[in-house]
């Protein structure tokens, strides 16, 4: 979804991207509420995570309530109207599920250095994933929730859970039932 300047330009499904695009002065606004999108000061990064990443997104990996995250940016551009939208459930639990019970990863993947370098890991972990085989589990080790990442492999068929290790890195494990 593409804002514009007149109308309901910010919404839950508005891409960064497009939001960079309207209002670029957005950028040091998103930083200061998800310290994880400092990235994309990375123009690199900005032409690929911010081109499919939405808010609805970007509050999950910022851990900020969506309305909050919206109505904040809506405040900081001067925009008045105030749209209702409901907040998506998670479907995480408070503990680890039971395809989780143990078991190591038969394929794990660090991507902090690839994003070190400006690149998004995004390809290469879908790839890896359509690899695996049913009932094997893949963690990817990131700085941050790879929300868009989540979304599209589970659109594949796969669940998903995260976990926080400490501040700064996040283990995402993913697993396609049989």
């Amino acid at each position: 979804m593409e804002p514009e300047k007149s109308g309901n330009p910010i919404t839950p499904e508005t891409r960064i991207g497009a939001l960079l695009k309207a209002y670029p002065e957005s950028l040091e606004i998103l930083i200061r509420l998800v310290p994880a999108f400092s990235r994309l000061r990375n123009p690199l990064l900005r032409k690929t995570v911010a081109r499919v990443t939405t808010l609805r997104q970007a509050a999950r990996l910022g851990r900020i309530p969506l309305e909050e995250l919206i109505n904040k940016l809506r405040a900081a551009l001067n925009i008045q109207e105030k749209e209702p939208f409901e907040e998506e459930e998670t479907g995480q639990s408070t503990g680890p599920p039971a395809w989780l019970d143990g078991s190591s990863a038969a394929k794990t993947l660090d991507a902090r250095p690839i994003l070190d370098a400006g690149r998004q890991p995004i390809s290469r972990v879908m790839k890896e994933l359509a690899a695996l085989e049913d009932g094997k589990i893949y963690e990817l080790i990131t700085p941050f929730i790879p929300a868009p990442l989540i979304d599209a492999a589970k659109k594949k068929g796969f669940k998903t859970w995260v976990q926080e290790i400490e501040e700064g890195l996040v283990k995402t494990s993913f697993i396609r039932e049989k």
